[in-house]
């Protein structure tokens, strides 16, 4: 790296978004810090002893708090790591938000009143968790059984939440800014479902489950309570119906519309993430069974 080319650190750059931001950045020339738990540069939100070496020398930062900053440990963490990239010179920091979470704008207004030239983007639910998480696995099998009934989500590409990001950390004029973005249009989870079944040509069907039993199932398969109590937060909490409108975000940010969650189904079932079946699940005890976090 030359001494006048900015380096900028994507905190936890392998998930979702941070990936794809990532991926830009580098099809820019840009040069980038890819930061993860595991990775080469590691860094974990619980050891604020690897926090500084992944700071070295950052100009701009993406930063993704793990689990989710739902949780009560996120605000401190956040309000720590603002200091620290403040100190070190940090320019340009952009921070994903979730929509609807109140400890995640507590860290909003951390970011924002840490250094008022920062950037928020506030998603809503992303289309990738039906092709990226457990939501696929479930796929796979025929159905998806989940404790969300007919409220509607606009579900938002993790795509344009990185084109936003990107946006936010090499352009001016996205400084002091709160994104909130969402897709254009609502969509329940039986009709995202249709929707991908309509992609695939697949049989597909969405089962609505008590929140007792689902979370019950992930117990079972011995998920860590904090994720539990977690998922059972965003489904009870953030699915009540405060979410169900769509954003002008990604318009305001990039100056054209969302992606539709049409066009994501069809194109990624062309990718055939979808399309080797396993053996159906039958009854509800089965389908309350999951296999990551949300």
């Amino acid at each position: 790296m030359t001494e006048n080319q900015e380096l900028t650190l994507i905190v936890g750059g392998t998930g979702k978004t941070g990936r794809r931001v990532a991926e830009k950045l580098a099809a820019r020339g840009a040069a980038t810090r890819v930061a993860s738990r595991s990775g080469e540069t590691q860094f974990d939100w619980n050891d604020t002893t690897t926090w500084g070496a992944a700071l070295e020398d950052v100009s701009a930062a993406y930063v993704t708090y793990f689990p989710d900053l739902a949780v009560p440990e996120a605000p401190p963490a956040i309000q720590e790591f603002a200091r620290q990239a403040a100190e070190r010179g940090v320019q340009r920091l952009v921070l994903l938000s979730g929509r609807g979470e109140e400890e995640a704008q507590r860290c909003e207004r951390i970011v924002l009143d840490t250094n008022p030239a920062w950037t928020v983007v506030r998603a809503s639910w992303f289309n990738q968790n039906f092709s990226e998480g457990f939501f696929a696995d479930m796929l796979l099998g025929g159905c998806l059984a989940l404790p969300a009934g007919a409220v509607g989500e606009p579900f938002i590409d993790a795509g344009d939440i990185a084109d936003v990001a990107v946006a936010s950390l090499t352009d001016t004029g996205h400084e002091g800014r709160i994104y909130e973005v969402t897709g254009p249009r609502l969509l329940t989870f039986a009709e995202a479902v249709e929707e991908i079944a309509r992609a695939t040509g697949r049989e597909l069907r969405y089962t609505q489950i008590s929140i007792e039993d689902f979370a019950r199932g992930m117990l079972e398969e011995q998920i860590p309570e904090q994720v539990v109590s977690l998922t059972r937060y965003l489904f009870e909490t953030v699915l009540d119906g405060r979410n169900a409108s769509a954003t002008d975000g990604v318009q305001r940010a990039l100056g054209r519309p969302p992606r539709d969650f049409a066009d994501y189904a069809r194109e990624t079932a062309a990718t055939g993430v979808w399309a080797n079946p396993s053996p159906r699940c039958e009854d509800e005890e089965q389908l309350g069974v999951v296999r990551g976090a949300a």
